[in-house]
């Protein structure tokens, strides 16, 4: 859960890019995109080894 506080004579603009900021960094937004839809549990593995693949060639 992502909580921010405003600090005195800190701008109601500063503190909304503040928790967008926290939203991204604690994945919230790739972890609600991730279960917008239902995804087999074979297809899931197959994506995930996949995008490991993926990462080794790049990285590699």
């Amino acid at each position: 859960m992502v909580v921010v506080k405003k600090s005195p004579g800190e701008s109601d603009e500063s503190l909304i890019r503040k928790f967008s900021r926290m939203v991204i960094t604690e994945g919230i937004l790739a972890e609600a995109k991730r279960r917008g839809y239902h995804l087999k549990p074979s297809l899931a593995r197959k994506q995930k080894k996949e995008e490991n693949r993926r990462l080794r060639k790049a990285y590699g």
